[in-house]
């Protein structure tokens, strides 16, 4: 069985492989380990997360990605209208994609969007703990649930299950 860091691992590998729109920030003709980029500024081109990282780390370009600071601002939103009982809906690759657009940050900023991941961290793990004690992983709870979050309902499961067999035997 594959644990929570390599299954990790094997998602965020999948993400950089995701293809990404970038704008061109001037002509450009480029080979990047075997791959062809060419193209003229302002033009947009459809590129891997990987390669667009490298572009836009050198200046080449401009990678047109979703907001994650909205993201986070929406999924606390959510998480806090959604009361105790229930969990708000995260994209399965939630963290994957806060934590690539946190490494861009500048140190005030990342410390912002930090304290309020931590908040929306704390409160799902809470909701996420209590579900895992009562009841196994259903289909409509894991679609739901971010790839760490998933992995960690079914260890908080595990040990919920296995600590009641030690104090009440197999009933």
């Amino acid at each position: 069985m594959i644990d929570a860091q390599d299954m990790v691992k094997v998602h965020t590998t999948g993400y950089d492989l995701e293809e990404v729109k970038i704008i061109l920030n001037h002509d450009i003709k480029l080979n990047i380990s075997g791959i062809e980029i060419e193209g003229k500024q302002g033009e947009m081109l459809n590129v891997p997360r990987w390669i667009s990282q490298v572009l836009e780390s050198e200046n080449h370009a401009k990678l047109q990605d979703i907001d994650m600071l909205v993201e986070l601002k929406q999924a606390t939103v959510k998480e806090n209208v959604q009361g105790e009982e229930h969990l708000s809906t995260l994209d399965p690759h939630f963290y994957i994609r806060l934590k690539s657009y946190m490494k861009t940050l500048l140190p005030q900023d990342f410390d912002k969007i930090e304290s309020m991941l931590i908040t929306l961290v704390r409160k799902r793990q809470g909701k996420i703990v209590r579900l895992a004690d009562s009841s196994k992983l259903t289909a409509n709870l894991s679609q739901k649930l971010t790839i760490e979050e998933r992995l960690f309902y079914e260890n908080i499961y595990k040990n919920a299950t296995d600590f009641r067999k030690q104090i009440l035997g197999d009933k």
